[in-house]
């Protein structure tokens, strides 16, 4: 993988336990759909941190919505928790109040918190924006926290790879700082034995796009993970077994090739249900490497 200067510096942060960020995706509601306070937030990261392996990174997908930062940060700051924040991109209202909330975070609380900020996700995929929009609102945030004076904080997008892939998205590659990139083998319809394969096949996919772009920018691996229940997808199965394999095989490798954030932690009333904890926030596999 190619190196970028300032996310070197943001890699030789990390603890000596690990060469890169690694956590996971969580979400801003209770299984209830009850916005997590800062009590839900302490027990989320206290439960990621408690697994066997050294997760101490969590990525959010919102701002300001159900208060995520206003009481994600203080949480995370009081269990040694870094945040990859993300500021929703739709609609235009909906944009400036979350950027208006990871502004107010950072004021409140500084930056020691913040891996990075995504701007959107998926939207590229969902064709909900264009890639001329969604790049300026990239820019937009950027400049933003450079007026703040935290200019060093890097600012990207998380979307499918098949976006990524797609030349016509080629703005927000040049506009990110990194890239992140969500990649299921189990909507692919992918059986588990031929998902290793799948998932690695869709980041290389990426890389090699992003360094024809834009050379040197970090691709991310910011969304996989398999279902421990659900429907079948062709030769995809959803099972703990299944789950199982994902994790030591995909897992294992990703966290030791780049920032990594699996999906999910916990999410036990989806169907199709991709969390390692159960309906008793227990872990429904090993999660050893």
């Amino acid at each position: 993988m190619k190196t970028f200067t300032p996310l070197l510096a943001l890699a030789t942060s990390l603890s000596t336990a690990s060469a890169y960020w690694k956590g996971f995706n969580i979400g801003a509601n209770n299984p209830d759909g009850s916005c997590k306070s800062y009590n839900d937030w302490v027990a989320d990261f206290q439960k990621m941190q408690s697994l066997d392996g050294y997760f101490s990174s969590a990525r959010l997908y919102a701002s300001g919505d159900c208060g995520t930062l206003a009481n994600a940060v203080p949480a995370a700051l009081n269990t040694n928790t870094k945040l990859l924040a993300g500021v929703w991109a739709e609609d235009g209202n909906h944009y400036n109040s979350e950027k208006q909330a990871l502004a107010d975070a950072i004021g409140a609380h500084g930056t020691d918190w913040l891996i990075a900020v995504s701007v959107g996700n998926e939207d590229l995929y969902r064709g909900d924006t264009s890639a001329s929009t969604l790049a300026g609102q990239i820019n937009d945030v950027r400049g933003m926290l450079q007026n703040m004076g935290h200019g060093d904080i890097q600012v990207g997008h998380i979307d499918t790879w098949t976006a990524w892939v797609n030349d016509g998205n080629n703005d927000v590659i040049r506009a990110c700082d990194w890239v992140g990139t969500n990649g299921f083998p189990y909507f692919q319809n992918k059986g588990i034995n031929d998902a290793y394969n799948t998932f690695f096949d869709s980041v290389a996919a990426t890389r090699d796009t992003v360094n024809r772009v834009k050379p040197g920018t970090w691709v991310w691996m910011t969304e996989t993970g398999w279902p421990v229940s659900g429907n079948a997808m062709g030769a995809a199965v959803a099972s703990q077994p299944n789950l199982q394999q994902y994790w030591s095989s995909v897992a294992c490798a990703a966290f030791a090739q780049g920032h990594t954030f699996w999906y999910t932690l916990q999410d036990y009333t989806s169907s199709p249900s991709f969390g390692i904890l159960d309906g008793n926030l227990n872990p429904i596999i090993n999660t050893h490497c």
